[in-house]
């Protein structure tokens, strides 16, 4: 496997995690330890320091296998170990430890849609995997597209989604349904101040304007 195409399409997926906002439940320590790794996760992705960011990964990883050892059963564990894991391997997708990360990586977030089928986050990511990976690494174009539907459908608030299925439906020549949900994304990375997904937003909505520019071209003879 390419490791350089693999880092890149890790990169899509685990830097566009947008949390949802978490039920709320009684305090607890696996609770805590997976709300400090996903903190970790953020914190990580904000910063410009290679080093830095990735310390934070690192300290979230343990702290995510902290919440998976006390409560195998928890999906939010599940999917804070994901999110570190897949942020340190884009930082270090070509090393030799890439196709063993990747597999790690997904196991953690298979577990997490196993335990809850319903998790926002986890589907989104997923989605996002499914419309980017070749056929080889388990990639479906067609079942991720319907995944990151359903999130935007359901989670008025995700960014990753919109943004993912802007590209799909910008591939495919909807320019137009392309154009609402960037510009839909990026609204909403202002209004709640997602400032790590502002950027990205602001380059998927110029993507789909210059292409849906071209497309309409037409030149005079």
């Amino acid at each position: 496997m390419n490791s350089m195409k693999l880092t890149m399409m890790v990169g899509v997926a685990a830097a566009a995690i947008s949390f949802q906002p978490m039920p709320v439940r009684a305090e607890s320590p696996v609770k805590d330890l997976t709300d400090r790794a996903l903190q970790e996760c953020e914190q990580g992705r904000s910063v410009a320091d290679r080093d830095a960011r990735l310390a934070h990964f690192r300290q979230g990883q343990a702290l995510g296998e902290q919440a998976v050892a006390a409560d195998e059963g928890s999906a939010d564990a599940h999917f804070a170990l994901f999110c570190n894991l897949g942020e340190q391997l884009r930082l270090d997708g070509e090393s030799v430890t890439s196709v063993f990360g990747f597999r790690r990586m997904m196991n953690e977030l298979d577990r997490a849609l196993e335990l809850d089928p319903g998790h926002i986050d986890a589907l989104s990511a997923k989605g996002t995997l499914l419309v980017k990976l070749p056929g080889i690494l388990g990639g479906d174009m067609e079942k991720g597209e319907q995944l990151l539907q359903h999130v935007v459908t359901r989670a008025p608030k995700s960014v990753n989604a919109r943004l993912a299925l802007a590209r799909v439906r910008c591939e495919r020549g909807y320019h137009q349904e392309a154009m609402m949900l960037a510009s839909d994304a990026l609204t909403i990375a202002k209004k709640h101040k997602r400032t790590t997904f502002i950027p990205e937003a602001q380059a998927v909505l110029q993507q789909v304007h210059t292409k849906a520019t071209a497309a309409s071209y037409k030149p005079r003879f």
